[in-house]
């Protein structure tokens, strides 16, 4: 009689979450979707605020220079291979 009432209430339980899933589903993903919009909102909000702080016709370089006193010591010793048959 134990096996048969634990088989019941798993099988009640299954059932109840199924049903819950599907009502509180389209919610939860709902939600989900405004919040990444926003995000995404956001994102985009502050990345046209960085773009807009130059004036019209200046010129904006954002990379570093690369410095010219850098050498090719530090790469190490080149070593020639041969095929050999």
């Amino acid at each position: 009689m134990g096996l048969l009432r634990t088989l019941l209430i798993i099988v009640i339980v299954y059932y109840a979450f199924r049903f819950l899933a599907r009502l509180f589903a389209p919610i939860l993903v709902k939600r989900m979707a405004s919040k990444m919009q926003e995000r995404a909102q956001q994102q985009y909000n502050q990345q046209r605020q960085n773009t807009t702080s130059a004036r019209e016709g200046e010129t904006v370089i954002d990379k570093k220079p690369r410095d010219q006193k850098q050498s090719n010591e530090n790469v190490g010793e080149y070593v020639d291979f041969e095929e050999i048959d």
